[in-house]
C-alpha cells in the first residue's frame, strides 16, 4: 500500500481485524454486483469507498425522476443516463483509486456465468426472482459467495449463501419457483433510508468474506421490520431436494435457464 492508500484507510488498518494485509485483500477482490439501484446504490457506495479493488455493476435501467427518492448513486443531472454510467461517474468522485466495470445489460447465460467465475463475492441488489434464481444457480457452480437483500414497505431482508461450504443452503433452498410472483417496490412503495440499512448491511458481509473476518450470514436469514425497529433472525438449512444444490454442485453450463 502507497501513503495515499494508508491515510484513506486509515480507519480500517486500525482495526486489528482487518489492518493491512485485510485492506490488501480489498484492494485485490473483485466484486459483481448485480442492480444499481435502491439496494445497490447504498452497498455501492460504501464498496468504493471502503476500497474494493474492482467494481463490475450490472444493470440495464435507466435513471428516472422516481428513483431519486432512495437510490443515491444518481442525481437530476443523471436522469435519463444509463444506471451503470451515473454509478461509474459517482464512484469516480469519492474513489479514483479503483476500477469500475459497468454492464448495461440484462445478463444472458454466457455472460453472467463469465462474471461470477471472475469474482470473489456475487451481491444480488437487484428486483426480480427470475435473475436471482440465474445468479444463484451460477454460484453454486463456481463455488462463488452470494450476498442477497431485498426490501419492500417497510421490510427488509439479507442473507449469504455460500457455496464453499458443502453444508451451506443455496439461495433456492429458501425460495421456490411459486415465490416469484413477489411483489416489487414499484407496486406498493418502499422507505428509502430501509434501503440504506440493508444494502449497508450487504457492504459489511461483502467485506467480512472478502478479508475472513468474524461469522457470515451462511445459514441465517436475518430481517428487520423499519417500524418497530426489530431484527429477527432466522435459522436456514441446505434443502436435501433442493434442485440447485440438494444432489451436488451443477455444472457451470447450468447456471442459466
Amino acid at each position: 500500500m502507497n501513503e495515499e492508500q494508508l491515510e484513506r484507510y486509515s480507519r480500517h488498518v486500525l482495526l486489528p481485524q482487518i489492518g493491512e494485509p485485510g485492506q490488501q485483500r480489498l484492494l485485490a477482490a473483485r466484486v459483481f454486483i448485480i442492480g444499481a439501484g435502491g439496494l445497490g446504490s447504498p452497498l455501492t457506495m460504501y464498496l468504493a469507498s471502503a476500497g474494493i479493488g474492482h467494481l463490475v455493476i450490472a444493470d440495464f435501467d435507466h435513471v428516472d425522476l422516481s428513483n431519486l427518492q432512495r437510490q443515491i448513486l444518481h442525481g437530476v443531472a443523471d436522469i435519463g443516463a444509463d444506471k451503470v454510467s451515473s454509478a461509474r461517474d459517482t464512484i469516480a468522485a469519492l474513489n479514483p483509486g479503483i476500477t469500475v466495470t459497468p454492464l448495461n445489460w440484462a445478463p444472458d447465460d454466457d455472460e453472467l456465468n463469465e462474471q461470477v467465475r471472475l469474482a470473489d463475492v456475487v451481491v444480488d441488489a437487484c428486483d426480480n426472482f427470475e435473475t436471482r434464481f440465474a445468479v444463484n444457480r451460477c454460484c453454486v457452480a463456481h463455488s462463488t459467495p452470494l450476498v442477497s437483500a431485498a426490501a419492500v414497505r417497510f421490510e427488509g431482508q439479507i442473507s449469504v449463501f455460500d457455496a464453499r461450504d458443502n453444508a451451506s443452503p443455496c439461495y433456492r433452498c429458501l425460495y421456490s419457483d411459486a415465490s416469484s410472483d413477489g411483489e416489487a417496490c414499484s407496486q406498493v412503495g418502499v422507505l428509502a433510508p430501509l434501503l440504506g440499512v440493508i444494502g449497508s448491511a450487504q457492504a459489511i458481509e461483502t467485506i467480512k468474506l472478502i478479508v475472513g473476518i468474524g461469522e457470515s450470514l451462511a445459514g441465517r436469514v436475518v430481517m428487520f421490520d423499519a417500524l418497530s425497529m426489530e431484527w429477527r433472525t432466522l435459522k436456514l438449512r441446505k434443502d436435501p431436494g433442493c434442485p440447485v444444490c440438494g444432489t451436488g454442485k451443477p455444472q457451470a453450463l447450468q447456471c442459466a435457464p
